[in-house]
Parts: structure tokens; C-alpha cells; sequence
């Protein structure tokens, strides 16, 4: 049974899906007002291959990864870029996109976005203020967060030492709300912003109730997986669930999974500190699978240290797999140890999608390939395997002066002619192909 690591409970829960077989699956996508960076990057990999492996043990997965295309971070963009706030957030999320596909990311199910849900937005906040959970002032709508019950439970904070933390706070939104914990549910229009019509004014939706709206509205009350990156639980999800639960009664998420956090040489990511890295940048330089293979070295919960040494190690360790998965054919395979070597694969995967121990077994099945075990059966399976890491190895097809190359060299090593077997292996060689005789005939890599 698959065992996640619920960050509401701090422990280890057997997973047990709302509906037997199917997954629903809601994960925090990015505000698209710039390119990714690669903490962006680790958050959409993780997800994925968790996605994946779901997929591998047989679930059918509803997958919900949102766009917040509403935001002052997309407005400050749009006067920057003098375009308009809907242009901005088209050009992001085409380029989140490509991104991603460099980066073997899945299609989500669907791919909402808060300007499409307006509507609902309003009125789930009018659902809010109705039952007594929010109020309007002065154009805003604001949350009660004393009304939560056991609010920041997530974060696994107090009411009370959030409330000592805020106190103090006398900014000029703070004025107009009743407590300076309760957080926007609808900020009231600037003058030349972007705005709809609402019941308390012209506006737009804080951060907090679009995620909440789209992933009620799309999978239902409750889901099955919450997911984002470890700096969204406070506030960003704790709001989440105060207000859905506020306005729906029942728990919205039965499991909610944060990813690590990616530090660069050893030290956090962060712009103010020079050491901030888009996917855009670096994908220019690295191999996207590579990079994906980078990000899967490590347990998805635990930082990760982005280093040249690191991606470096991927590289050479993706290239073993891809030479393993080209070679050619043995003539007899007894695939009973390989079924000893899935179930590893499983055991280890199913506690909390360890893929560094997933990985490890991996190039178990790669090592006992290598020594001679492999026909088509095995090549599906290691197939099935590598693509829970979304591991994807396109054909490839020796040109025919290189196969012409190869059968003189055989010719010529049965004809026990060896200098012209060694000459026409260097030549080979030069043109990045190795060769190795097995009792099942030449095998050959591409470095």
C-alpha cells in the first residue's frame, strides 16, 4: 500500500483515495509574471513523477495544476512591459509550458486560471460573508480567522502566537480590518488596475480563494492530495483550508504534500542574493531530462543542493541508463530475478515516492541487464520503470555506414584478421560508438 507523508498530521498515512482506483489531485501552480525558476522547477517534477507512479500502480489520476494570472506582481509586469495584465500572463504561461515539456512534465488534466473563475470566486466569497466568516470594509472583504476552527493547524501554529506576532501592526489595511490575522478575500480596485464588478465594489480576488474556488469547483468539495512547494503552508494553504472548510463544512484535503526547498551551492535560492536560477536559463546549458534526472536524486521532501558536481552526476548516470536501454538483445533471459526487482521497486516507491531509493534500484535492474539479461519483455518493463521518472528514451538507429562498419568488423574478427577488427573498432570510436563482445554478439554504446 502507497504511504504518504501528510503534512497535516506530521506522519506517515496509508493512502486511501476517495474512490477506489482514482486520485483527485490539486497542486499549486505558478503566479505567471516571469519565468520559472528551478524551486519552481523541483515543485512540477516532484508532483509529477508523483503523479506518475500513482499511474504506474494502476490509478487513475485527476491531475489540477492552477495559473494565478491576477496578481500585483502580473499588474507591476504589465505597466513594465506596457501590455496589458492578460498579455503578460499569455506570454508566462506559454513559456511555463515549454519549460516544463523540456522537463518531461505531463500535461495537467487541466491547467485553470482565475480569470476564468471570476464568477465563482464572487460567489464563494458572497457564501463567506453570508455565513458570518467574512465581512466587507471599505471595498475589501476580509477572512475571520478567529472563526476558523483551529486555524493554522497545517503550519502547526497557535491563534495565539500568530496574534503575538502581529501585534504592533498599524500599516493602513491593518486599519480596516477587524484583527490583523484576517487576510483578503477581495481587494477593492486601485485606480488604472485591472477589476471586475462584485456585490462590494469594482476589484479582484486576493490570493487565497482562487486555489480554493478552482479546486472545490473542478474535483469536488474534498480531494484526495493537496501539493505545492514547503514555503506554500503558511499562509498560503492554511488560508486554503480555513476558507474552504468555512464554507463547505467538510475537510478539503485528506492529504497535503510540500516539496523541499532547492539551494544553490549550499545556500538558499533567493533574487536578493544574485544566486536565483529560471529553468529558461538553465535550460539553455543543461539537458532538460538531465536536469529532471537532477531533481529525482533526491527524497521530494528533503532540500536539494543545485551544484555543477550534482547535475554533472546526472548526466553520466542518465547516460548509463540510456546505453542500458539501447543495447541489443539476449538470446535467453530468465526475468524471474527482474520480478524479484520490481517488487523492490514498489516497496520502496510506495513509502512516500522515495525515488532516491527508487533510483538506487533502478540501476539494480540496469546492472543485472548489463550482465546479459535482456529481451523484449525486460526492455517494456525497464521502459515502464524509467517513465515513472518521466525517463523517456527515443529509438535510436545506427546510421548505415556505422551497421556497415560493424559487420566488416565481425567478418573480420571471424576471419581472425584482428588488425582490421581493431582499426575499424578505433573508427568507430572516433564517431562516439563503443562496442562490446558478449556471447550474444557485439554490443555498442553511443557516448
Amino acid at each position: 500500500m502507497i504511504k504518504i507523508y501528510d503534512t497535516m498530521t506530521r506522519s506517515l498515512r496509508d493512502f486511501v483515495p476517495l474512490e477506489a482506483g482514482k486520485v483527485k489531485m490539486y497542486v499549486c501552480g505558478p503566479t505567471v509574471y516571469n519565468y520559472i525558476h528551478v524551486g519552481n522547477a523541483r515543485s512540477a517534477v516532484a508532483f509529477d513523477t508523483i503523479r506518475r507512479y500513482f499511474e504506474y500502480r494502476g490509478f487513475e489520476v485527476d491531475y489540477i495544476s492552477n495559473f494565478t494570472d491576477v496578481d500585483d506582481k502580473i499588474i507591476n509586469r504589465a505597466k513594465e512591459e506596457g501590455i496589458s495584465p492578460k498579455e503578460v500572463a499569455d506570454k508566462y504561461i506559454a513559456a511555463f509550458l515549454a519549460d516544463v515539456a523540456q522537463l518531461g512534465v505531463k500535461p495537467a488534466s487541466q491547467n485553470p486560471r482565475v480569470m476564468n473563475f471570476m464568477e465563482q470566486i464572487i460567489e464563494f466569497i458572497k457564501v463567506l460573508v453570508d455565513k458570518g466568516f467574512a465581512y466587507e470594509s471599505q471595498g475589501d472583504v476580509y477572512f475571520r480567522v478567529e472563526k476558523s476552527h483551529n486555524y493554522a493547524k497545517l503550519a502547526n501554529k497557535s491563534l495565539e502566537d500568530l496574534v503575538q506576532g502581529a501585534s504592533g501592526r498599524t500599516d493602513e489595511e491593518t486599519e480596516r480590518k477587524e484583527n490583523p490575522l484576517d487576510f483578503a478575500l477581495w481587494k477593492r480596485a486601485k485606480s488604472g488596475e485591472i477589476f471586475w464588478d462584485s456585490p462590494w465594489g469594482a476589484g479582484r480576488p486576493g490570493w487565497h480563494i482562487e486555489c480554493s474556488v478552482m479546486a472545490t469547483e473542478i474535483l469536488g468539495d474534498t480531494i484526495d492530495i493537496h501539493g505545492g512547494g514547503a514555503d506554500l503552508e503558511f499562509p498560503h494553504h492554511t488560508n486554503e483550508i480555513a476558507q474552504s472548510e468555512a464554507k463547505t463544512g467538510r475537510t478539503f484535503a485528506n492529504y497535503w504534500m510540500h516539496n523541499g526547498f532547492v539551494n544553490i551551492d549550499n545556500v538558499k535560492m533567493s533574487k536578493s542574493l544574485g544566486n536565483f536560477i529560471t529553468v529558461h536559463d538553465a535550460l539553455e546549458i543543461i539537458d532538460g531530462q538531465v536536469l529532471r534526472f537532477f531533481f529525482a536524486s533526491q527524497h521530494y521532501r528533503k532540500p536539494i543542493n543545485f551544484t555543477e558536481k550534482g547535475v554533472a552526476d546526472a548526466e553520466t548516470n542518465l547516460k548509463y541508463l540510456k546505453n542500458t536501454y539501447e543495447q541489443t538483445f539476449a538470446t535467453d533471459v530468465d526475468t524471474e530475478p527482474l520480478e524479484a526487482l520490481l517488487d523492490k521497486f514498489t516497496t520502496v516507491m510506495d513509502e512516500d515516492f522515495n525515488t532516491a531509493n527508487g533510483i538506487t534500484v533502478v540501476f539494480e535492474i540496469a546492472r543485472w541487464i548489463n550482465s546479459g539479461n535482456y529481451n523484449a519483455e525486460v526492455k517494456e518493463k525497464f521502459r515502464q520503470v524509467l517513465e515513472v521518472f518521466g525517463i523517456v528514451f527515443a529509438e535510436e538507429v545506427l546510421d548505415a555506414d556505422i551497421e556497415a562498419l560493424i559487420e566488416e568488423r565481425q567478418a573480420a574478427r571471424a576471419a581472425k584478421d584482428f588488425a582490421t577488427a581493431d582499426r575499424i573498432r578505433e573508427e568507430l570510436a572516433s564517431k562516439g560508438i563503443k562496442l562490446l563482445d558478449t556471447k550474444d554478439g557485439v554490443r555498442w554504446t553511443r557516448d
